[in-house]
């Protein structure tokens, strides 16, 4: 296991400089308070859970990055406390994340947990977060859960992707039917139930030989050869995938060499994210996917976000993985400022659950009461060329899921 660690060591100390410039940019609206008491303070730690190595290095960074800009911008501070960024290792098995969770709930003493990639994490960790009333504040997906008292997500629960694609693909293909494909894993599940069960409730016909989505190996698979002949035998009109960082790439340049080229791609928005574009390169090209943010949306909250990124990471696009680990932060930063003098973990869930509508640069959203997940606009995007680069355009709404 990666031995937890402060991530501002992560991060260039002239990248923080270029970041504390833009301390006035306050995507949320309201900043957590500061009274001038520092040395009096008392200083919260977040605990953040993430993948920094393997084939999901790439959204796994993202995660601490986006939290990371978040405190740069206002001095290393939530809710008017010093604030330390505490990361653990995730791992690719929730053992792993039950691990690391367990000494930032016990040694580190964290007041929330952040970050985690794969649902299956979240579930892990569940009950014990529980045990300890310390709140998760995810940046990133989580399956359903029965009980979400101290569980908060700020991107989207695993099935939403495909729930918010499904009705666009049902109109485009007309005649005949989609093949669904997926990695084997918890996320991966989710993702292709939330598609398949919509598209199907719309009249749509998959054309996976046992009428279910088929799930590839997770992370080892490498070579997509079989399941494109497999897509090619079944007489599909089309494909919805879901897949991430490199086995999306690996997924989208095996499909266009394929015999099945020809067939229209769809994808959830994940699998043409900025860091997997360049690999990808033409084959990615005119691929529409849904995702529930896009760098280009025309909002002041964006514009501001996009510029203190850029500002921080030239080189790098802001993803939504960057956005909703963001917006975790600024949840905490208003409910850590709202929970009083000394805020415990369990105060800080409390003032979580009264924030209301927020302001962000996927634009205005808030926790549902039921799944306290976020109620949203999803967007439809399509991968088109901007002069010698590909990025995500926007091409309009999708629908607005939460609640």
């Amino acid at each position: 296991m990666t031995a937890a660690r402060p991530a501002r060591a992560a991060v260039p100390a002239a990248r923080r400089l270029v970041a504390a410039f833009l301390t006035g940019v306050l995507a949320f609206g309201v900043a957590g308070c500061d009274d001038g008491s520092e040395s009096e303070a008392q200083t919260i730690r977040i605990g953040m859970l993430t993948v920094l190595e393997g084939s999901l290095q790439a959204p796994g960074s993202e995660l601490r990055d986006g939290f990371q800009l978040y405190l740069d911008m206002r001095g290393g501070r939530l809710g008017g406390h010093p604030a330390e960024l505490v990361v653990g290792d995730e791992g690719y098995d929730p053992k792993v994340a039950v691990e690391s969770a367990t000494k930032l709930l016990e040694q580190d003493k964290v007041s929330a947990v952040t970050g985690m990639i794969n649902g299956g994490s979240v579930a892990a960790i569940h009950p014990l977060t529980n045990k300890h009333k310390v709140p998760i504040v995810g940046g990133l997906g989580r399956p359903a859960l029965t009980d979400v008292a101290y569980v908060w997500h700020t991107n989207l629960i695993s099935v939403e992707p495909g729930v918010a694609m499904a009705p666009f693909v049902k109109q485009q293909v007309k005649r005949g039917s989609v093949y669904a494909i997926g990695p084997d894993f918890q996320s991966g599940r989710d993702e292709l139930r939330g598609f398949a069960e919509t598209f199907t409730e719309l009249g749509g016909r998959l054309a996976n030989p046992t009428g279910k989505p088929v799930f590839s190996p997770f992370p080892v698979t490498e070579d997509f050869g079989p399941y494109l002949d497999e897509i090619a035998e079944s007489g599909a009109a089309a494909i919805y995938c879901f897949f991430d960082a490199q086995n999306a790439i690996t997924f989208v340049k095996q499909y266009a060499k394929s015999k099945v080229s020809h067939l229209p791609l769809y994808a959830a928005g994940f699998v043409t994210e900025p860091a997997s574009l360049p690999e990808q390169g033409d084959a990615a090209e005119g691929i529409y996917n849904g995702l529930n943010y896009s760098p280009d949306l025309d909002n002041a909250a964006n514009r501001e976000f996009v510029a203190a990124w850029n500002a921080a990471y030239p080189g790098r696009v802001p993803t939504s993985v960057v956005m909703a680990s963001y917006d975790a932060a600024a949840v905490l930063d208003r409910a850590i400022a709202a929970a009083g003098t000394n805020p415990s973990p369990d105060a800080i869930n409390t003032a979580i659950g009264g924030l209301g509508q927020l302001t962000s640069p996927r634009g205005p959203w808030q926790f549902a009461k039921t799944t306290h997940a976020p109620i949203q606009k999803w967007y439809l995007r399509q991968v088109r060329r901007d002069g010698r680069a590909l990025t995500n355009v926007v091409v309009s709404e999708l629908a607005t899921l939460g609640g």
